[in-house]
This record gives structure tokens, sequence and C-alpha cells, in this order.
């Protein structure tokens, strides 16, 4: 894991280690990105498992799917940079190898959902098929496990 040792040196990772505010702001924006991911795709996932069945499904899909994606994009960002600050630190820790594990199914799990022809049927207003429910169970458990991993870093 050394050859991550570089990473730590970065003018990226040296303002966040020296400067608490900047790192105080990228944690509290991963934070926000994190909120961002899971609050969004446990409410379109509750709703394509029959939960609050008068909320139109073909409309709140595609706009809480592209909100879940912005905050994938600030997690991952943010995530990186970071990363960056203890890098070997976070490539041996347990914790951290399991959220990246967790994030990789949740996003494998996303791209198999909505590149299946379920997906298209939601869209179109014909429903959830099984599979598209399947997916948004796994969907909960790949991304709440991702975030109890998150929490976990610290403590290991």
């Amino acid at each position: 894991m050394e050859w991550l040792a570089p990473l730590a040196e970065t003018p990226l990772a040296r303002a966040l280690i020296t400067s608490s505010t900047l790192y105080l702001l990228v944690n509290a924006a991963h934070i926000l990105g994190i909120g961002v991911v899971f609050g969004a795709i446990l409410a379109l996932d509750l709703r394509l498992l029959g939960f609050a069945p008068a909320v139109p499904l073909a409309a709140l899909a595609p706009y809480l799917s592209r909100i879940a994606a912005g905050g994938v994009v600030l997690a991952i960002l943010t995530g990186l940079c970071l990363f960056s600050v203890r890098p070997t630190e976070y490539a041996r820790n347990f914790a951290f190898l399991a959220k990246l594990g967790l994030v990789a199914l949740a996003l494998v799990n996303v791209a198999t959902v909505h590149f299946g022809s379920g997906w298209r049927a939601v869209l179109t207003g014909e429903g959830p098929s099984t599979a598209v429910r399947v997916g948004a169970t796994l969907s909960i458990f790949f991304w709440a496990g991702a975030v109890v991993a998150g929490r976990w870093i610290g403590f290991l």
C-alpha cells in the first residue's frame, strides 16, 4: 500500500491537512453527498417496493435518480479528497474497504436495474417488476451498509 503514500503529498492533500476549515468543508460536503444519495435512493426504493402508491412512480423515478446521481458524484469527489489525506491508512482499514465494496455493489445494482427492461416499464407507468423490486431491496441494504461502514471507519 505504500504506493499510495505520494497521494498525501499532493497540493490538495497538503491543503486539507494544513487547513482545518478546508477539511471541515470537504468533509461536510461528503456527508451532504451521502445524505442526498441515501435520501433520494431510499425514497425511490420504498416507492418501488409499494410504499406511497398514490405518488406517481413514472414522474418520481427519473427525478430521484438524477438527484441521487448528483449525490454520488459529490460523495465520490469529496471522498477522493478525504482519502488523499491518509491514503495508506484508509487502504488498510477493513471498514473503508467494506464501504468501497458496498458502494461498488450498489452501483452495479443501479446499473443492472436502470439498464434492464423493468426500469423502462417503471418509466412508462407500467409499474415495477419483480426484478426491479429485488433491486430496490438490495439497494436499500447496499447503501445503508455503505453508510454504516463509512461511520465505522473512524473506530478502527
